[in-house]
């Protein structure tokens, strides 16, 4: 049986770190952005653990305190999961530009068809 995913959301550390105390403190700029919640909605997204967000909504987070997706949303490493190595990013591998570890595409075939 698979794992179920799971995340730290630290939303309320991210807004006390840039001096916003009161949850009331995001409605202004998150309605700046077109995203009108209630008071009782800001207060639920600061304080418990969001399980459906729409994504104009963090995008507008990061926006508004200038973060990363990795400030709000931590993701835990499973017990005794075993890490990936990161990948080097795609202008700075040392193959150069193979993509995928060297994997090329092959060209496709058309068989059966007769050509002029």
């Amino acid at each position: 049986m698979a794992a179920k995913p799971d995340y730290h959301w630290h939303l309320r550390k991210v807004t006390a770190d840039r001096g916003m105390f009161s949850t009331s403190d995001l409605l202004p700029p998150l309605a700046e952005r077109g995203i009108t919640l209630s008071t009782s909605q800001v207060c639920r997204l600061v304080v418990e653990r969001p399980e459906r967000l729409s994504l104009k909504n963090p995008v507008a987070l990061l926006d508004i305190l200038d973060c990363t997706m990795d400030d709000l949303i931590e993701l835990p490493a499973a017990a005794g999961a075993v890490k990936k190595p990161k990948r080097a990013a795609a202008g700075g591998s040392a193959r150069g530009s193979e993509g995928l570890g060297g994997l090329r595409p092959k060209r496709a075939r058309i068989r059966g068809v007769d050509r002029p």
